[in-house]
């Protein structure tokens, strides 16, 4: 699994790509650049890990149950390996998840799963409903990784106990899916901020105006 890693110190963050994206995607389109600062000041350590969204949830050569298997697998290896590296690493309890668009699906999906490795979530533009990409298929490893679908029976204190950013704009693509997670978090209890921009769309103009906004509340 390739990772590209900024800073020496500082609280960690993971980064989750976009669809089917790379470890490098957010140096490539400049988003980490707009976070410069907190790197250089030791505020934050960033962790840009790669997906396997390829052969998993956009992995259409493979059956609907592989591809739910491999991001069991995936979420087995954030969990049991990545995580609690990084934390013995920078010495902390809990880190950051944070992920634009498809990456904002595994940042959700990730902290809700495992609430007590988790202090700040940052999801920028996400989507959260997994069952369109399986063609009708439905198990119970959908189930647990699909937050719209597990999350209203979820309890777990730690969920109260994060730092929750949905970030969306006006004109954006998943603003509905926002606003429904947002409104399911409500009904649950769990406080969270929903950023709702006045412009732009899906794009990386707009995350690359909330990302520091959103690191300077960590």
């Amino acid at each position: 699994m390739d990772m590209l890693v900024y800073g020496n110190w500082g609280y960690p963050v993971v980064m989750f790509p976009t669809s089917m994206g790379h470890y490098h995607e957010y140096k490539d389109f400049g988003l980490t650049e707009t976070v410069r600062w907190f790197v250089e000041t030791g505020r934050i350590k960033l962790y840009c890990v790669s997906s396997i969204d390829l052969d998993s949830w956009y992995g259409k050569h493979l059956h609907p149950g592989t591809r739910v298997w491999n991001h069991v697998l995936y979420d087995r290896f954030l969990h049991e390996e990545l995580v609690p590296g990084i934390q013995r690493e920078c010495n902390v309890q809990k880190i950051g998840m944070c992920g634009v668009s498809f990456g904002g699906y595994h940042a959700l999906n990730f902290s809700f799963r495992h609430p007590e490795q988790v202090g700040h979530l940052m999801v920028l533009s996400g989507a959260f409903d997994i069952k369109p990409f399986l063609n009708g298929y439905y198990d119970e490893n959908v189930y647990y990784n699909n937050p719209p679908d597990y999350l209203p029976n979820a309890q777990n204190d730690e969920f109260h106990r994060m730092n929750i950013m949905l970030g969306t704009t006006e004109y954006d693509i998943c603003k509905d899916a926002n606003y429904q997670m947002s409104g399911l978090l409500n009904s649950k209890g769990i406080r969270h901020q929903l950023d709702v921009s006045p412009w732009g769309v899906h794009d990386w103009p707009v995350w690359k105006e909330q990302l520091p906004r959103y690191f300077s509340r960590i």
